[in-house]
């Protein structure tokens, strides 16, 4: 069967169900696909400890240079409350020019529509004048640690490198061509514990609330702003997640206070400059004695996550601007470069090779009715095909 169609293409992945860290049929759909077209294909299982193990996928077309790898992921999130599908979610059911499915857009979709312009590519002109790759995870919306991270190391370690990538996420927030990401802020968070003294609440000389410091501590963390943001991303933010002290009488001052929080944070800094400000401020006010008067510093300790995620800007522009002429030219929309949102797989990529992201509209993902319009689905894969054509000129030149 051709993969020239996205939308064949993607009720065929839509119908495997592969809810993280369970493969459920997609990669062997990618390779069923794939194989015909030309690429070798690589079934990659990851394994640590304490984590499920995930089945991974890398295909190449091609055997030289310049090299472009698209990446994404096949697993999807729970459907929740089935009920609450006007249609099923595995089914792929097309009602009124939308296609309904989990991953529809996050992020089969993309991926239907990169394979079908790169089938259309093989058609009308043979197989590209270097290489394309897709590296494909099963862990992107799990705990990231058996996916795309240990499928690069596999990758390098194999000898693979790569001169540019593209992710397949759903960048665009209204209108397909509205959004190139060309960046991401960091992302890092902290757990605080606080060490009070426990007592009575009507003898509070007696004992010491950790709350009084707490409070404090989290007012510092944010207030005054970090930042007024940079040219490329918007105001470094950090939001305080939780307070909890586990006590549930009114009339006990709790022993220990705890707060976790959450910093998305532009290239003003590192992850390490990021860290020694956050600890100054809680130092200052641990030592705050406006709720606690007479008292020394409170005790306390904080817990860093284990993995922060690092700011990056993409400035090739050669793969910007085939990406964007590409858009322009399909849709006659000249998307915007866009830093903002959240995380993604991209965080990682870049620490091999310039990495630009261009998917779908995502206002439904993760939604009960996930889906996508059956146009988009053409004209992703028109973007895609012409961005090949245009790269592989741009980069060859």
């Amino acid at each position: 069967m051709s993969a020239t169609d996205p939308v064949v293409n993607l009720q065929t992945l839509i119908r495997c169900p592969s809810v993280t860290p369970a493969e459920g049929g997609a990669l062997s759909a990618l390779e069923t696909m794939l194989s015909p077209l030309g690429f070798s294909v690589d079934r990659v299982v990851a394994t640590e400890a304490g984590t499920p193990d995930v089945e991974n996928l890398y295909a190449r077309l091609g055997s030289t240079g310049p090299h472009l790898m698209f990446a994404g992921h096949t697993d999807v999130v729970p459907v929740g409350d089935e009920a609450s599908w006007s249609h099923p979610p595995f089914a792929a059911e097309i009602a009124d020019g939308m296609l309904f499915g989990r991953g529809a857009v996050d992020m089969k979709g993309g991926i239907a529509c990169f394979i079908a312009a790169v089938a259309r590519h093989v058609e009308k002109h043979g197989p590209p004048a270097g290489s394309v790759s897709l590296l494909i995870t099963g862990d992107e919306e799990g705990p990231a640690i058996n996916g795309t991270v240990k499928l690069l190391e596999w990758a390098k370690d194999k000898g693979e490198r790569w001169d540019a990538a593209v992710v397949g996420e759903p960048t665009n927030p209204q209108t397909l061509g509205d959004m190139i990401k060309i960046g991401r802020r960091g992302s890092i968070s902290g757990f605080v514990t606080v060490r009070g003294i426990q007592g009575h609440a009507a003898y509070p000389h007696l004992a010491d609330n950790p709350l009084r410091a707490a409070s404090m501590m989290a007012l510092a963390l944010m207030d005054p702003p970090l930042d007024a943001g940079t040219e490329n991303f918007q105001p470094t933010n950090l939001e305080v997640t939780t307070i909890d002290t586990g006590n549930t009488a009114t009339n006990v001052i709790p022993a220990k206070a705890s707060f976790a929080f959450n910093v998305r944070f532009n290239d003003s800094w590192t992850a390490e400059s990021l860290q020694a400000e956050l600890i100054r401020r809680l130092d200052t006010a641990a030592a705050d004695q406006r709720l606690r008067p007479g008292r020394e510093a409170i005790g306390y300790e904080i817990t860093w996550s284990e993995r922060p995620s690092h700011v990056f800007l993409t400035r090739d522009d050669a793969l910007v601007s085939s990406l964007s002429a590409a858009v322009e030219t399909v849709t006659g929309r000249q998307p915007g470069l866009s830093t903002t949102g959240g995380t993604s797989d991209a965080r990682f990529i870049k620490d091999y090779c310039p990495v630009v992201e261009f998917g779908l509209v995502g206002q439904t993902m993760h939604m009960v009715d996930e889906r996508v319009s059956v146009a988009d689905l053409e004209t992703l894969t028109r973007i895609y095909a012409l961005f090949l054509e245009r790269w592989f000129a741009n980069a060859v030149a």
